[in-house]
């Protein structure tokens, strides 16, 4: 039987389709001759393989967890891959793949798309948070209206009481303000000061700039009328910029080269004044008289492509845009689309996208809930954590990236069932002549009172649910071997479980320190890569469990910040718990410690992570910000190597979060459990502050 290293050579494409092999703290990275040929159910199925993900430009990434170094090395030292091959003849840097990207000719647009649709996420993924809480709101006075309690808030001519018009207040805050929030992030991801980009935005947004208005001349723009007014015999076109979300991004869009440009010729001892000034002095004016207008137009000209295609069969509407969602949101197509719905409220006065598109998210959680039904039927711990997680997110906050990235598009057999919920629900709303919304909310089970026809869209959702929910159960999520292999784990676990305690000796608990305090856990805890224990020694694991019963204990934080739940982490891979579970540390400090004792695992030169093995038997990957590999270990100052032990409160690493931001990478750091499958539960707990003695993880043995 061959290797797993030699089945993932094998899985995507031999030796003469990798150009070239890289690899992370968790993660394999090939950049293929050809990406299409990979079949990555293929890959998940073999053994040691936590995940796959496809990326453009050829590029395959394979997540491996804490033994990546292991698995990287064992296929470098295939030979087949020793044999000529350009990745056995010396793996690029990803610096170079991405450069060779970018010469490619149809590789680099492939590249250069998606770093756009990365410039998209990244710009409005920071203020879900703020947009789930404003929707809340929202429905709350869609309620208040349904019921007859106020007239209808979304109306402007409609007089409100002073109390209801602050509660009004609440969600306007956020949409209004909506353009200074993403110029902050795409400025940021762009690598220019945010909070430069956040003041150039912000010139348009002044009560003093909407009161040109009263000295503007009308005048007709692209068939449009609108106010301009003369500012030194320049036409300065005058906007209600409030809600408005194309214009900060065309801006931070110009912003980035310019600002890099600027740090090139200005000397380095005076970039701190003189950059941010030339850069406002510059853009202020741009953004006034050219790129706001253009973005404001830019917006209404799709919007009204939609809406023509809506006017003329808000049936097919209605179908369209659920069958179509399940496939741009895994490409970041559904910005754009989400900056619309923002421009319809705005210009019209309501939606019409966001109720098909509910069609697809109540899919898309009915997919999941069938998952979930197996997973508990079949006992898998994993699937069902996973599916759980990413069945809440949806319902209660609308949020459909943890079931697409954790489930759905690792198994191929969830997409046709998802697909017949989504049809289902779209003709139902077709059906009943379409559903509008005064407001931009994220359809869960909470924002239901924001739409117009509240019983048609229940009807709706409600059969896309259970249809993709019942087809996942009866066509399952696995392919026949999936299944078989579940079948055979579930077996062996029944079996373990009705083996006598008594077939060896009772031994007692092993004592494992955690920080700084030593907590009692099982001693049958083993990591991938281990070796196995002999059946005398594992039989009294098993009787030494059983005695002493499920035991838990904590991790404690590696760094100095604030705790995060693991879905705020920007890399989909650890967000979804492909990794592992655990949680996600936002930095204030620049140290990372060892946060009990163990043995450092992996501890690459770029200093951007380390795999640990702790004492107590858990296996952690603390990994400093997302995608800081490509830094190649600027801005990181390494303190420990591969096979070192350390003890609790030992530095690790010192890093420079300034660099990484500066760089556009996020500094958000994930701290995972990778051998989450040798315990029962593990559950990270967030918190607003932590130190080197704050429990962040908690660890259940079984």
């Amino acid at each position: 039987m061959s290797s797993p290293a030699a089945e993932i050579v094998k899985a995507v494409g031999g030796p003469g389709n990798i150009a070239s092999l890289t690899h992370c703290a968790t993660r394999l990275r090939f950049q293929l001759v050809d990406g299409s040929v990979v079949n990555t159910p293929t890959v998940e199925q073999i053994p040691g393989v936590m995940g796959a993900v496809p990326q453009s430009g050829d590029r395959y990434q394979v997540v491996i967890g804490g033994a990546v170094t292991t698995v990287f090395n064992e296929i470098m030292d295939l030979p087949e891959m020793t044999g000529g091959s350009s990745a056995g003849s010396g793996a690029k840097t990803d610096a170079a793949i991405k450069a060779a990207a970018r010469s490619g000719g149809p590789r680099g647009k492939f590249s250069w798309l998606d770093s756009f649709f990365e410039f998209l996420s990244d710009s409005f993924r920071p203020i879900i948070g703020a947009l789930l809480g404003a929707s809340l709101f929202i429905t709350f006075m869609s309620l208040m209206a349904t019921t007859g309690v106020i007239g209808n808030w979304a109306d402007p001519r409609v007089p409100l009481s002073p109390s209801w018009q602050f509660i009004n207040l609440t969600w306007k805050t956020v949409f209004y303000f909506l353009p200074l929030m993403v110029a902050y992030n795409a400025s940021k991801k762009v690598g220019a000061d945010p909070w430069v980009g956040f003041a150039i935005m912000a010139i348009v947004m002044l009560p003093g700039f909407s009161a040109l208005k009263s000295v503007a001349e009308s005048a007709t723009i692209a068939g449009s009328t609108v106010s301009v007014v003369h500012v030194f015999g320049a036409p300065l076109t005058i906007f209600d910029y409030g809600s408005q979300v194309f214009p900060p991004l065309l801006m931070a869009a110009v912003l980035g080269p310019l600002w890099k440009g600027l740090k090139r010729i200005v000397p380095e001892n005076l970039q701190l004044i003189f950059v941010p000034f030339l850069a406002m002095l510059i853009m202020l004016p741009l953004t006034a008289f050219i790129i706001g207008p253009i973005g404001v137009y830019a917006g209404a000209y799709l919007a009204k492509g939609l809406s023509a295609v809506n006017n003329l069969s808000p049936f097919i509407f209605a179908i369209v845009i659920p069958l179509v969602y399940p496939f741009m949101v895994p490409l970041g197509l559904h910005w754009p689309i989400n900056a619309i719905m923002l421009l319809n409220i705005q210009t019209l006065g309501y939606d019409f996208i966001q109720g098909p598109m509910g069609a697809w998210n109540f899919a898309c959680f009915g997919a999941t809930a069938g998952v979930l039904v197996l997973a508990v039927r079949d006992k898998d711990p994993t699937m069902r954590q996973t599916a759980t997680g990413a069945l809440v997110a949806g319902l209660v906050g609308g949020i459909s990236e943890p079931s697409l990235y954790g489930i759905h598009l690792r198994y191929k057999r969830v997409y046709p069932s998802m697909l017949v919920g989504c049809l289902l629900g779209g003709v139902i709303i077709g059906i009943g002549g379409g559903l509008h919304t005064s407001a931009f909310v994220f359809t869960s089970l909470l924002t239901i009172p924001a739409f117009n026809k509240i019983p048609l869209y229940c009807i709706a959702i409600g059969a896309a649910f259970f249809a993709s929910m019942a087809m996942v159960i009866i066509r399952d999520y696995r392919t026949a071997e999936q299944k078989a292999e579940a079948l055979a784990t579930k077996n062996a676990a029944a079996a373990a479980d009705s083996a006598p305690a008594s077939t060896a000796p009772v031994s007692a608990p092993a004592t494992a320190a955690v920080g700084s305090t030593a907590t009692p856990v099982s001693t049958d805890v083993t990591g991938p890569g281990s070796a196995p224990a002999a059946s005398g020694e594992a039989a009294a694991s098993s009787g030494a469990a059983s005695e002493a019963g499920s035991r838990t204990f904590a991790i404690t934080s590696p760094l100095v910040g604030r705790a995060l739940p693991i879905t705020e982490i920007p890399d989909p891979v650890f967000s979804t718990g492909v990794v592992g579970q655990g949680i996600a540390i936002e930095p204030e400090g620049d140290t990372v410690y060892a946060p009990a004792d163990g043995t450092v695992v992996t501890a690459p030169d770029s200093g951007h992570a380390f795999g640990l093995k702790l004492d107590n038997g858990v296996e952690l990957l603390i990994h400093v910000g997302v995608d800081t590999v490509e830094l190649g270990g600027k801005g990181f100052d390494v303190k420990v190597s591969a096979g070192d032990t350390v003890t609790a409160g030992q530095p690790l690493v010192v890093f420079d979060k300034k660099v990484i931001a500066d760089a556009g990478y996020s500094n958000i750091t994930p701290v995972l459990v990778t051998n989450g499958f040798a315990f029962a539960k593990v559950t990270g707990i967030p918190a607003d502050h932590v130190d080197t003695s704050t429990e962040v993880i908690s660890v259940t043995t079984s």
